[in-house]
This record gives structure tokens, sequence and C-alpha cells, in this order.
């Protein structure tokens, strides 16, 4: 081959193509896959759920189907850094491909909603494990200037998971059709059990030998569990009341954590003085702040006369534009890369606030001067997390010891996890005090939209002053 032919058909070093190169395409199918799971189950079951209450009943627990398979993930991602010792992470990939296909299989066959719950939450472990093998594998499989781009090929999965999984929800959702849902999903877990000591390279296990931090465990479980069910309260009292209580609970596995020898995170991570620390902080308010996009296709179709299905297609503009961020992101590098988590949070909170504008807005007609500036906004709000949340990811496998790697790996997901249901109840709280139900409709609608992404946009800034931090040469 001449040397054309090769500059050709090689991605150059700075492509995310180079994941597809033959020394690398195994790993990448399998820890790809491994995402791809978490992601499309997410938005699958999102949609179905209205299925599986119609069909078995459970109106009350409907809830529970995401609580449980987020407090379930962040338990399976916990597993991957305190598993027994002489465990490796590709036996942790098979364990968690099993379980999660067990789990998929008893959430198909169960006869009411507390089985089928139990299938949800095997499912979570099995997933949340796999999302953060993802990242712990990150340094095994690639050299350290491809860290970037695995980062970004995950992010451009969940952006594409949230018009695929929806799409795939849809044909499942007639009668008991949706146990077919998760049927399909049983053979891929035992293929990629199955594939995984093939596919995936052996990594040297070298935690230091400690004790599991079950109190600090415990009491993260606990407040996920509370902060979710405050998602589901329409009481605004009760449902600050669980969120207070969660904050506490978090508090207090924080204070643990900085004083115990059996760490959950690692060194450093409770310390604002550390820059891990402030990398976790980074990560967390940008999360809190995406999630309030799930408030988005209510308001375009209360406000703006949308139909449900045109604003799910406006709203999946925020994973766009957080996957077209990470593919322009992903090349650069020292200086650049820090200023591109700078401006991707300023950038997220800029657009976050300017819905509190273009989203509050009287359009009942449905008229695209009006609409376009919030679809704007929207992708811009998904542009600004995709800029530099590859870069905060690579921060977090560089600034950590190698015999803790795997707990700053298995961290990543949880912060994304807690982000998320915290994000959610505060927005459930913004959205319900400023009128959403009370007195509701269009009147209510505006104010909720107004304050929401006002209020919301506050988590953006507070990730744009911890950035600034985070310089480096």
């Amino acid at each position: 081959m001449s040397d054309i032919d090769q500059t050709i058909s090689i991605p150059n070093a700075s492509s995310v193509f180079r994941l597809f190169l033959p020394e690398h395409l195994p790993a990448t199918f399998m820890l790809a896959g491994g995402v791809t799971l978490y992601a499309v189950e997410s938005y699958i079951t999102a949609t179905i759920t209205p299925s599986i209450v119609r069909d078995i009943g459970g109106l009350a627990l409907i809830s529970w189907v995401t609580s449980l398979f987020v407090a379930a993930a962040i338990l399976g991602s916990i597993f991957v850094a305190m598993r027994p010792r002489g465990i490796g992470l590709r036996v942790v990939y098979v364990i968690a491909a099993l379980v999660f296909g067990v789990g998929s299989m008893v959430a198909a066959i169960g006869p009411s909603m507390p089985v089928v719950l139990i299938g949800r939450a095997v499912q979570g472990l099995g997933t949340g494990a796999l999302a953060a093998l993802g990242y712990a594998f990150i340094r095994y499989v690639y050299p350290e200037p491809l860290w970037r781009k695995a980062s970004t090929l995950y992010a451009a999965i969940w952006g594409v998971a949230t018009v695929i999984g929806p799409t795939l929800g849809g044909f499942f959702s007639s009668g008991s059709d949706w146990r077919y849902a998760f049927i399909v999903l049983v053979p891929l877990g035992l293929a990629m059990a199955a594939l995984a000591p093939r596919l995936l390279p052996e990594a040297r296990d070298e935690r230091d030998q400690a004790g599991t931090p079950v109190l600090q465990i415990g009491l993260l479980l606990t407040a996920v569990l509370m902060v979710s069910a405050a998602g589901a309260i329409d009481v605004t009292a009760i449902k600050a009341l669980l969120i207070i209580a969660s904050v506490v609970a978090v508090s207090a596995m924080l204070g643990i954590e900085g004083r115990s020898r059996n760490r959950l995170l690692p060194s450093g991570a409770v310390s604002l003085s550390r820059p891990i620390c402030r990398v976790y902080l980074a990560m967390l308010a940008m999360t809190v702040v995406l999630v309030s996009e799930v408030f988005i296709p209510y308001f375009l179709q209360v406000l703006h006369g949308v139909t449900p299905l045109i604003s799910g297609y406006l709203v999946a503009l925020v994973a766009l534009g957080w996957t077209f961020a990470a593919f322009i992101g992903s090349s650069l590098s020292g200086r650049q890369a820090y200023l591109a988590i700078v401006a991707g949070a300023l950038i997220e909170a800029a657009a976050t606030a300017s819905l509190a504008v273009f989203l509050a807005n009287e359009n009942p007609q449905g008229d695209l001067p009006l609409i376009l500036p919030a679809a704007a906004a929207m992708f811009m709000m998904g542009f600004g997390i995709g800029l530099g949340w590859a870069h905060l990811v690579a921060m977090v496998l560089k600034l950590v010891a190698s015999n803790e790697q795997d707990k700053a790996s298995a961290a990543i997901p949880t912060m994304s996890s807690l982000g998320g249901a915290f994000g959610a109840a505060f927005a459930g709280v913004i959205a319900n005090g400023a009128g959403l139900v009370d007195p509701g409709g269009m009147s209510g609608a505006l104010s909720a939209a107004h304050w929401l992404y006002l209020l919301m946009a506050l988590p953006g800034i507070l990730a744009v002053g911890v950035s600034l931090t985070l310089r480096t040469g």
C-alpha cells in the first residue's frame, strides 16, 4: 500500500474513528455496547411504562420503575470499584451482562408491578456496572490520546439513544407487547457475557486492599431513593422535605468519607482544595442543569401548541447538541481543553436561562418565529455540556493514582445518576411552586417555565465558577 493510500485509510491521531481500527475495534464494540444497553434501555422503558400500568396495574408504583433502576445502577457502578479482591474487570463485565439478562427476563415475565420492579432493579445493577466498566477499561484498551475519544463516543451513544429509545419503545406499546421490549434484551446480555473473555483485555487489579464503605454506600443509596420519591410526590412541602433529607444524607456521606480509611471515592474527592473534587462537582452541577429538559415537551405542547410527537423530536435537540459538541471538542488538548470546559459550562448556563424567555411564551398557534429561538436554546443547552464533558472525564483518569482508577471511573456514572436524580427533584419543586399545577393551564405553565429555567441556570453558574479553577498547562 502506498503512503497516500495509508494516509487516506488510517484516521489521524485526533480522530475518534481510531477507536474502530482493528486493534481497538473488539474492545470498542464491547464497551460501547454496554453503554448502549444502559442508554437505550432507559429511554425504551420510559416509553413503555404507561403500557405496563395499563396491562398489569401498579399506577401507585410507576415512579419506582425508574427510581429503583437508578439506585441499583449506582450500586452496580460502585461494585466495579468495591468488588472482591482477585475479581478482574473482565470477570465483572461477564457478571454484569448476565445480571442484566436475568433482570430483563424477570421484568418480561412479571405478573405484577412489584415483580417488574425487581427485574428493573436487577437490570440496573447490571447496566450500572457496564456503564462504569466503559470508563474503567479506557486506560487498558486505548492510549491516552484516545481517552477523550472514547468519552466522546459514549456521549454520542446517549445522544442517539434519546431518539432511538422512544422510537423502539413505541413498537412495544400495545397491549402486552411491552414484555417483548425486555425479552429481546436477554440474548444480548448472554451474547455480551460470552464475548467478553475473548474481546476484552485482561486488566491488572492494582487496588489497595480495603474494606467496603458500607455506611457511605447506604447513605448514598438512601439519598437517591428519597430524592427519587420526591420526584413522584405532588405535595410541594413533602417533596421539599424529602429533598432536604436527601441532601443531609449526602452531606453525612461526604463527612464520613473525608474521615474514613475505607473510601467510596478516590482520595481528595470530598476536599474542594483538590482538583479531583472540583472536576466531580462540575460534572454534578452540569448534569443537574441538563435534567430540566424533562419539562420541555410539556411546555412546548401547552404554550406553543406543538404535538406530542414533534415536541419529542424537538427536545432531542438537546442530545443532538451534546453529540455535535462532543465530536467538535474531542481533538482539543491542554489549554484548549480547559477553555472548552469553561466555555461549555457558560454556554449551558446561558442557554438554560434563555429558555426562561424563549420557551415561556404564549404561542398557541405554534408560530415558528417564537419556537425557533427556544429550539436553538435547547440545542445549545446540550452543546454546552457536550463541549467539555470528555475533557472532564480525561481529567478524572489523569488526576488519580493507578490504585484508585477503578473508584474514579465508577464515580463518573454515579455523579451523572446523582445529578439526574437531584436535578429532576429540584425541577419538580420549582415548577410546582411556580404554578405548574395550581393554577395550572396556560398561566401556570408560563410562570413555571420562566422560573424553572431561570433558577435551574444557577447550578450552571456554579459549574462555570468551578471550571475556572481547573486551569491546566
